[in-house]
């Protein structure tokens, strides 16, 4: 544990004496849950929470795998008075925050504080946007419009007008986007409901609220475009918490930018058409000029893709590659006077009503957008296109948040708080620090509670083909299927990319046909990831390959789970523009680009890779990396080093002893026994590569 307060600083006795009475073994926590626990750490963190909250300092925690960093910052903040924002990485996050444990805490603590739940516009429900969907709406198929039709009725009965009540509404649903509004066409204090609006609702109560829960992507584009409330919010605060902060600056970057989407054109050029034709009907070519927009937006895709036939997920390209064909060029010149046009007419017709004023608006505004692509690139910032099979996006944006950080926090004397279960591999969890410009915030390292020496093993096959090479997937796969056929199923495969999937997978069931026994392989993309999850069920019989949306947040507690397997070291891609920046400014200041931008990336994406494998006190399980860099290389040291205190093994047979020795202990209808928990070597002080 590291901790660096300012000479002088003192923790409230008063505050940290409540603190400490709330986490005690007879405590109200305890007294509510049997299976409660103290735990050393979880108070560790807690402390420095209430140092930081006492001396409006700023801190920077990493806490391990069930530490309970959610409640360890949540009892101080709620016990010191203070006036909050709690910022976490996702919508669902925020959702689990304030629907479970925030009301859970707040009945066992007896505290009357009111809490306000903050999300972006496209959560809620837009009842102008609602009326306009009945009359002009074009929806792909029925269930579509029977997605519309329960959208509908539940308008009627809802308080919050919180999209994620509705029962089985997709998040990737086409409706959505009918029923919200964007900051491109809200109509503001012009909409003919605005005294109904819930985005203005929400506001308004997290505005009254004691602790505000929102999201990074909120913070950042709030902080961007002053549109979601948070700016008028931030200032009113006494206390600022970023959980999942290992997310923050990607966040930050994607959203402290500028983008133009092919996207986003499509749609003005569907609103033009709609809002042109209800409100002036015959005064301008409202046909001819959204299909000229969208003619742009299709030109402009068609130029960016390149070569690129068919995508699969989502690849990022270099500016320099993009902005050299000819075709580039020319689409962006003939989308910008589409642009104009239309811009044009929406502005002689904008007397017709709010609706065409905004139009008109949204025109100029992504006229100057696509200008910005056509000009020099500043200093400090980057560009690259992002390509999905549903559109093209043109960003811009800075290399990190440092600029933007360090500007709020000059502000206003505040608490900032900033904890993850991974934020870097050394004290200073520089990984994180440097790119938030947070050199000078006092950092702590929380270790897990959990016994992962006896509980763990890692094991790296020595004779792997190297990453790179064509036999390497299928070497992984193999691999892969002798550790589930040794555990019967319950083995989670990782890889570094979507390409390898299903290279992995064939090889993985053709390894089990092989040996004549069934496994039932579950690969990402095939369903759901939340089918995926529930169809994996016990984990029996079972594996589940999934590249990079399953690298966080999959909770599979017990013994469901017992082998994750990484294909190789996942460092950043050598070819990612915002990447190459990064590097390209280390190297200029003569510093070590390879240690501090990939190595320190892979060694942050390794540990949550690995925090998938044990999740509980009583789990046990092997972690393996089919990578032979860490033996061979000198940064694998260091990699090694960033994982939890597992026992290492060497040797397969060890390894497959260890997941039979799991298996029996599953099957007789218990958790591993004491043999179990000691077998194998222990973790040698180095790693000492062959």
């Amino acid at each position: 544990m590291v901790v660096r307060p300012p000479a002088g600083a003192r923790v409230s006795m008063d505050l940290w004496t409540r603190v400490q009475a709330v986490f005690a073994a007879d405590g109200p926590l305890a007294q509510a849950d049997p299976g409660y626990r103290e735990r050393p750490q979880q108070l560790q963190l807690a402390q420095a929470v209430c140092q930081a909250l006492q001396q409006r300092q700023v801190i920077v925690a990493e806490a391990g795998t069930g530490v309970g960093k959610t409640f360890a910052y949540l009892v101080p903040l709620l016990l010191s008075g203070s006036r909050a924002l709690v910022s976490t990485a996702t919508k669902s996050l925020q959702d689990q925050l304030f629907l479970r444990d925030l009301p859970r805490l707040l009945q066992r603590l007896g505290l009357p504080l009111r809490t306000a739940l903050l999300k972006g516009r496209s959560s809620y429900l837009c009842r102008h946007r609602l009326q306009q969907a009945r009359l002009t709406a074009h929806l792909p198929d029925r269930f579509a419009l029977r997605q519309l039709a329960r959208v509908e009725t539940w308008a009627q009965v809802t308080r919050t007008g919180d999209l994620a009540e509705v029962e089985g509404l997709d998040e990737r649903s086409p409706v959505i986007a009918l029923v919200t509004s964007t900051r491109d066409n809200c109509l503001g204090t012009d909409c003919p409901v605005y005294q109904q609006c819930h985005v203005v609702q929400a506001r308004r109560e997290a505005m009254a609220a004691d602790l505000v829960v929102i999201n990074h992507h909120l913070f950042f584009a709030d902080l961007a475009l002053r549109d979601s409330g948070v700016a008028e919010l931030l200032p009113t605060v006494d206390a600022a918490v970023f959980d999942e902060a290992h997310q923050l600056v990607d966040a930050g970057v994607q959203f402290l930018g500028q983008t133009l989407g092919t996207a986003q054109l499509l749609e003005f050029a569907r609103d033009v058409l709609a809002g042109g034709n209800s409100l002036a009907r015959g005064l301008a070519p409202w046909q001819a000029l959204a299909a000229a927009v969208e003619k742009g937006a299709r030109e402009l895709r068609l130029a960016l893709t390149g070569d690129v036939r068919e995508l699969r997920g989502q690849r990022r390209l270099r500016w320099e590659e993009c902005a050299r064909r000819p075709a580039l060029e020319e689409a962006r010149q003939a989308l910008a006077a589409a642009l104009q046009d239309a811009a044009a007419a929406l502005g002689e017709q904008s007397a017709a009503g709010p609706d065409l004023v905004r139009l008109h608006e949204r025109a100029l505004e992504l006229l100057a957008r696509t200008q910005v692509f056509g000009q020099p690139l500043p200093n400090e910032r980057v560009r690259w296109v992002d390509l999905s099979p549903q559109q093209a996006r043109l960003v811009e944006s800075p290399l990190d948040i440092r600029e933007m950080l360090g500007e709020e926090r000059g502000r206003a004397t505040r608490a900032w708080i900033f904890t993850s279960a991974t934020l870097g591999d050394d004290e200073r969890l520089s990984w994180f620090t440097q790119q938030a410009a947070l050199e000078d915030a006092c950092t702590l390292r929380v270790q897990s509670p959990f016994d992962y020496a006896g509980h763990a093993r890692v094991w790296v096959p020595p004779r792997m083909p190297k990453p790179g090479e064509a036999a390497h997937p299928a070497g992984v796969g193999t691999v892969a299927a002798r550790c589930a056929l040794a555990l019967q199923g319950r083995t989670f495969v990782l890889t570094t990319t979507l390409r390898a999937l299903p290279l992995v997978t064939e090889a993985l069931q053709r390894e089990a046909g092989r040996q004549g026994a069934e496994l039932q392989v579950l690969t990402q993309g095939s369903q759901p990831r939340r089918a995926l999850l529930q169809q994996f069920g016990d984990g029996r019989g079972r594996v589940l390959v999934g590249s990079h949306s399953f690298w966080e947040g999959i909770d599979i507690p017990g013994d469901a789970l017992q082998c994750v397997l990484i294909d190789k070291l996942p460092f950043p891609p050598p070819d990612d523009p915002l990447v190459q920046a990064r590097v390209k400014r280390l190297q200029a200041l003569g510093r070590n680009a390879f240690d501090e931008v990939h190595v320190a990336e892979a060694a942050v994406a390794l540990k949550q890779g690995a925090g998938r494998l044990i999740r509980s006190e009583t789990d046990h399980g092997l972690l393996v990396i089919c990578d032979p860099r860490l033996r061979g290389m000198a940064y694998g040291r260091r990699l090694l080093a960033a994982l939890p205190p597992m026992g290492v093994i060497e040797t397969e047979d060890e390894a497959l002893q260890w997941l039979a020795l799991l298996a029996s202990s599953h099957d007789s209808g218990g958790v591993a026994t004491r043999s179990a928990t000691t077998a194998g070597p222990r973790r040698p002080q180095a790693w000492h590569p062959q």
